[in-house]
């Protein structure tokens, strides 16, 4: 009868395991985020009020990946004389004249599907991790 003797030696810690492992998560949830990134601009520019289409046409967004945490945040271009266009669509102004433009609640009906939607893909592709 033979006996096989089997022994394992261990040196260090796993933390370049640990370091790959969450590199590969962040990075399928850049991915993701980048997906929703781009179902954002579409549905801001289609939902902001058109007068030239300058604003409209504006958005963008960029993706963050910093210690271990993913983010994603939307912008638009449109500034004219240091005022984001975008802000002043949604919270209204006032005018030359002393008026005021009510704004138009825009941004938020276009993103609220696409944050119900980004926050189940988030959480089911953490948790397929």
């Amino acid at each position: 009868m033979r006996i096989a003797l089997i022994s394992f030696n261990k040196k260090g810690d796993f933390s370049k395991t640990m370091k790959f492992l969450s590199s590969a998560k962040n990075n399928k949830i850049l991915n993701v985020l980048n997906k929703f990134g781009d179902e954002g601009v579409r549905a801001l520019s289609k939902n902001t009020p058109v007068d030239t289409g300058l604003t409209s046409n504006s958005w963008y967004y960029k993706t963050t990946n910093s210690n271990g945490k993913a983010s994603i945040s939307w912008y638009n271009s449109n500034v004219i004389k240091g005022v984001p266009i975008a802000i002043l669509l949604q919270y209204g102004h006032g005018t030359r004249n002393g008026g005021w433009v009510e704004g138009l609640d825009y941004i938020n009906p276009a993103m609220k599907p696409i944050f119900d939607n980004m926050s189940n893909k988030v959480w089911k592709e953490v948790n397929r991790l």
